[in-house]
């Protein structure tokens, strides 16, 4: 059976540098955009794996609730005048967003919402 997973980091600093350099090999005809695409799936599954297995810190935050969502059974807050305590460190912040999503339901990819559509650059046309 396969397994979606949420394409959030995607959007971390290790998604998009690993999204840039697969552009460059595919503008400098490296790799192909289907390859490209299989090592982005790879670093869904894989960063979804290891933050669920490796990761036990508890946070407690609370903050002014100026707005929420829920879709595609994605929770996102944005908050203001934030306060986060992990463990014995505390945080402030002036404006925070939180997106969170149900892990429980990348067994059952039924439930996932479709990934977002990633597109590739063409590769330059062969120079002459």
């Amino acid at each position: 059976m396969t397994h979606t997973h949420y394409e959030l980091y995607r959007r971390s600093t290790l998604g998009t540098t690993l999204g840039d350099t697969l552009d460059e090999l595919i503008l400098n005809q490296q790799i192909t955009p289907g390859l490209a695409h299989k090592v982005l799936k790879q670093f869904d599954k894989s960063i979804n794996e290891i933050l669920a297995a490796r990761t036990s810190v508890r946070c407690q935050f609370k903050g002014h609730l100026q707005t929420y969502r829920f879709c595609d059974n994605v929770w996102t807050f944005e908050l203001t005048d934030s306060h986060f305590r992990i463990d014995n460190d505390s945080i402030q912040s002036g404006k925070v967003k939180i997106v969170a999503c149900d892990g429980k339901m990348t067994q059952n990819p039924a439930l996932v919402p479709p990934p977002a559509t990633t597109t590739f650059p063409a590769p330059p046309p062969p120079s002459s």
